[in-house]
C-alpha cells in the first residue's frame, strides 16, 4: 500500500492506496489501522482500495471542527470527493462501519455497494455493548478475538501487554485515538442511526464474527432488518477483529454482493 495526503475542508488526510479494479473505500475502526493489516492486503488483491486515516489516527492530525456524526459522515464524503471517486464501494469495520452506514444513508444514490463489518451504531437494551473506554490493553484480546492468545500476539507483535514501556506507548496513542472515537462512541455508540438506515439503497452485506464479544452478533439481524434487501453473513471462529482473523471470508462476502 502507498501512502498519500488528500486535502479536505477540515484537514489534510493521510490515505493508504493500493490494488486495482473497482474503487473501494475502507473505513477503519476505533483501533486504527496499519498498511500491513491483513484486510487491506486481501481487499487490494481484488479492488482498488483507498483507506483514509480518520482524524487523530496515524499521521492524520486531530480535527476539532469535526464534532458529531453528521460532521464525520460529511467529512467521509469530502474525502471521497478529494480522491476523485464516484459511486465507490464502502466498507467499514466497527466504528468505521457506523460511519459508512451513515454515509450511505446520507447519500443513498452515491454508493455502489456497502459492506458493514461488525458495525457499531445501534443499541439494544437487552444486549449492551462493552464500554471500550474502560478496558485496559491486556483485557482487549478477550473481547476482540475468537482466539485471545493469538489475538494478543497480533496486537503486540510478541511484546508483553503488561510491560510498562508497551503500556506507556499504548496509552499515549490510545488517548489520541479515543479522543476522536469518543465523539461517536462515548458514552454509548448510538447516534440515532436506527432512524436513518431505511434510507440506505446500496446493495448491502453485513458480516459478523460469531465469537464477537465486543458488539454481540445479535446486532447483525438488527442491522439486516433495518436495511432493505441486505444480506447477513455470520462467520464461525471469528471475533470482532474478523478482519484480522478471517480477512479472506470478509472479502468473499464483499465480492458476493452484486
Amino acid at each position: 500500500m502507498e501512502s498519500k495526503t488528500v486535502q479536505t475542508k477540515h484537514a489534510p488526510i493521510r490515505c493508504l492506496e493500493g490494488g486495482s479494479g473497482e474503487p473501494l473505500v475502507f473505513l477503519h475502526g476505533a483501533g486504527g489501522m496499519t498498511e500491513s493489516d491483513p484486510i487491506l492486503a486481501e481487499l487490494s488483491a481484488r479492488f482498488h482500495v483507498y483507506a483514509p486515516y480518520l482524524p487523530g489516527y496515524g499521521e492524520t492530525e486531530e480535527c476539532g471542527t469535526l464534532r458529531d456524526m453528521l460532521d464525520f459522515a460529511l467529512h467521509g464524503w469530502d474525502v471521497v470527493e478529494a480522491l476523485g471517486l464516484k459511486n465507490p464501494i464502502l466498507v467499514g469495520h466497527s466504528m468505521g462501519g457506523m460511519i459508512a452506514a451513515e454515509m450511505a444513508a446520507l447519500a443513498p444514490n452515491d454508493v455502489s455497494r456497502l459492506a458493514l463489518i461488525c458495525p457499531a451504531g445501534l443499541w439494544l437494551e437487552d444486549h449492551p455493548i462493552v464500554d471500550l473506554f474502560t478496558l485496559m490493553p491486556y483485557e482487549l484480546p478477550n473481547y476482540l478475538f475468537h482466539d485471545p492468545a493469538a489475538g494478543a500476539a497480533m496486537m503486540t507483535q510478541g511484546l508483553d501487554l503488561s510491560d510498562p514501556k508497551f503500556l506507556q506507548d499504548y496509552l499515549v496513542r490510545n488517548a489520541r485515538q479515543l479522543g476522536m472515537a469518543g465523539k461517536l462512541l462515548f458514552p454509548v455508540p448510538e447516534r440515532g442511526l436506527a432512524e436513518r438506515l431505511y434510507r440506505v439503497k446500496a446493495k448491502t452485506v453485513i458480516v459478523w464474527g460469531e465469537s464477537d464479544k465486543l458488539i454481540p452478533p445479535v446486532y447483525g439481524p438488527a442491522f439486516q432488518s433495518a436495511i432493505a434487501g441486505s444480506k447477513l453473513v455470520n462467520v464461525p471462529e471469528a471475533g470482532h477483529m474478523i478482519i484480522a482473523e478471517k480477512p479472506d471470508e470478509v472479502v468473499r462476502a464483499v465480492e458476493a454482493v452484486a
